[in-house]
């Protein structure tokens, strides 16, 4: 699989949010395509529907309308197609509930979005390098 075909799944419902992360990948020279999710059901339409997806990485936030990012979580983990996708939750929130049920239910990193743009650029930039560059990932059946 090559760099251009490392597809992002970015389920944000934020459009600030959206724009610095979209803003920050390029920043940091990250040029895989990136498709956006702005709610809950969007994602699970993304993963699961007709025309479905499969991304390298999937940056979940988890206060989302319609279907919440832990039962998103879920459902990809539940998912014969999607169990193994890697997924970094990537959210605001600092609920230590949050942190546990969101390992509980199987992502692979929680990462809380830094207030600064910088930080946040930088904390962006490292999560690109590990996910689509190092990590090696099962292969897509």
């Amino acid at each position: 699989m090559t760099d251009a075909t490392k597809l992002i799944l970015l389920v944000e419902d934020d459009p600030d949010h959206e724009l610095l992360t979209i803003r920050a990948l390029k920043k940091s020279n990250i040029a895989n395509d990136v498709r956006v999710a702005h709610d809950g059901e969007e994602a699970i339409n993304l993963l699961f529907g007709e025309n479905a997806i499969t991304p390298q990485v999937i940056l979940l936030d988890l206060k989302l309308p319609k279907i919440d990012g832990l039962e998103v979580l879920r459902r990809i983990r539940s998912g014969e197609t999607t169990r193994l996708l890697p997924v970094v939750v990537l959210t605001s929130s600092d609920e230590e509930r949050d942190v546990v049920r969101s390992y509980q239910l199987g992502v692979n990193s929680y990462i809380r979005k830094p207030v600064s743009f910088n930080d946040f650029a930088e904390a962006t930039r490292q999560l690109g390098m590990y996910w689509l560059v190092l990590n090696e990932c099962p292969p897509q059946t």
